[in-house]
């Protein structure tokens, strides 16, 4: 996590800023926004087109990009071993989670989320730019940590196991089964605890503090082992929000399951649950 006044004062040479904004209902809005309007030096990166693979129908809505073409994007756009990686969207990090949990994923440590998005930086005083950016391609170095994240079956055959803490980061409308929009089936999966991820923020649309986030999830996880945690949500996007402030809390070891509810669902032989959980 970084936060506005922090990233103002870096120095431009080894730094890589990612405008991450999308939007579920209008999936173009996020390109259009950075266009009229983005950090100075800020490259563009589409959740769909750039941090999410092809859709088979039985993968989730949003599968995680193959990792040699990350990698390779990535380099294009100037990043490397070095770099210093910044995400933002400006809806509290719900997407620039996603980009910070990917590199993770590929290796490389040096990445933050700007704390409260582009309203942080305005609100400091900082200016936007729409001046066109031309990185110089760089040599990223793969280096797949794939121990972070777990598949269908590892949830399957860990339901109501006491090594498996599961946490949904949906709306709890959309974990009770209620008002389901995006997927064909509402509910989810059994055993699972409801931890919406915007309940990590504070009203200014900052991250709360860790001592409050280490009391919430404290509370989720009974006490007990943060690497028995396993994050989901709809498609793998939001639970990288929770995985977020985890970390934030001082709670290192969760892993994510990126198919989530749209991937399990998918499989009528999957049990499912509704109700407060």
């Amino acid at each position: 996590m970084i936060c506005a006044q922090a990233l103002a004062s870096l120095t431009p040479d080894t730094l890589r800023i990612f405008d991450c904004r999308f939007n579920l209902a209008d999936p173009s809005s996020g390109r259009r926004a950075y266009a009229g309007g983005h950090l100075p030096g800020a490259q563009f990166l589409d959740l769909e087109e750039d941090l999410s693979g092809p859709v088979t129908g039985r993968n989730g809505r949003h599968p995680l990009p193959d990792p040699c073409l990350l990698a390779a994007k990535l380099a294009s756009l100037g990043v490397h071993a070095e770099t210093q990686v910044v995400a933002y969207d400006d809806v509290g990090g719900m997407f620039a989670a996603r980009l910070w949990w990917l590199l993770r994923w590929l290796g490389h440590h040096r990445v933050a989320v700007l704390d409260g998005g582009l309203h942080a930086w305005t609100n400091g005083g900082h200016a936007l730019s729409t001046g066109a950016v031309l990185p110089r391609p760089a040599n990223f170095h793969l280096h797949l940590h794939d121990s972070m994240k777990v598949d269908s079956d590892y949830v399957l055959n860990h339901l109501h196991t006491p090594d498996m803490v599961l946490i949904d980061a949906r709306s709890p409308d959309r974990f009770r089964g209620d008002n389901e929009t995006l997927d064909p089936v509402g509910g989810h999966i059994p055993g699972a605890v409801n931890r919406f991820f915007r309940d990590n923020l504070s009203p200014d649309g900052c991250f709360k503090q860790a001592s409050e986030l280490q009391e919430d999830f404290g509370r989720l996880i009974k006490g007990g082992d943060a690497s028995h945690v396993i994050l989901q949500c709809g498609s793998g996007v939001t639970a990288c929000h929770n995985l977020l402030a985890m970390e934030v809390a001082g709670l290192d070891g969760a892993r994510l399951y990126p198919g989530s509810w749209s991937e399990w669902c998918s499989d009528p032989t999957r049990p499912v649950a509704t109700g407060p959980g």
